[in-house]
């Protein structure tokens, strides 16, 4: 733990990958709509890919027959590479190809904590802080852009945070880290 009193938990992590490989998502479906541990629906129609969710660990994959990938709902990086590797399993289990090692890019994480229930003054923040944006009758939250590392922090006046746009969870940490020393520097903390 940094000397900085804040809490943070990863929400959501998503990623995209790609197989390096064309996908038949009609034979998948076929193949897969009646296991039981999993949930599978292909409507080409409504969406052109095909959705799985599986248990463990919990994710959400929309799978194109390009070889392409969307995962989304992991609380960690190894979520992402765990379900990657899963999901792989079951593509080759139903007659997928999957020579190459998957390439895989954590497009967004969001995470929310608080400042150690710390409540904040959003009015001050707006005022001091370049790169935030405060409307109170539009939204209950201050929205704050950190160009280092790139990321959109809402904050709220009872300290609760939410941060959006990180790539991995160091840059989810650095974030809320500089943001409490830029609000601990303006005396922003209502106490």
């Amino acid at each position: 733990m940094t000397p900085y009193e804040f809490a943070i938990n990863i929400q959501n992590i998503v990623a995209s990958i790609n197989l390096f490989t064309t996908i038949d998502l009609v034979n998948i479906y076929q193949l897969l709509v009646d296991d039981e541990e999993l949930y599978v629906d292909y409507n080409p129609d409504r969406f052109p890919g095909l959705i799985l969710k599986i248990k463990e660990p919990k994710i959400s994959i929309l799978i194109f027959n390009s070889g392409k990938l969307v995962i989304a709902g992991g609380k960690s990086t190894a979520d992402i590479t765990n379900g990657v590797n899963n999901v792989s399993e079951i593509l080759r289990s139903v007659g997928t190809t999957i020579t190459e090692k998957p390439d895989i890019i954590i497009q967004n994480i969001v995470a929310s904590g608080n400042f150690n229930k710390k409540q904040l003054n959003l009015e001050l923040i707006a005022l001091w802080l370049d790169n935030s944006m405060y409307e109170p009758e539009q939204f209950p939250g201050l929205i704050f852009r950190l160009a280092k590392p790139k990321t959109v922090l809402l904050l709220f006046q009872s300290g609760n945070l939410v941060c959006t746009g990180a790539k991995n969870e160091q840059q989810v940490t650095e974030a809320v880290e500089n943001t409490y020393k830029m609000l601990e520097e303006i005396n922003a903390f209502d106490f």
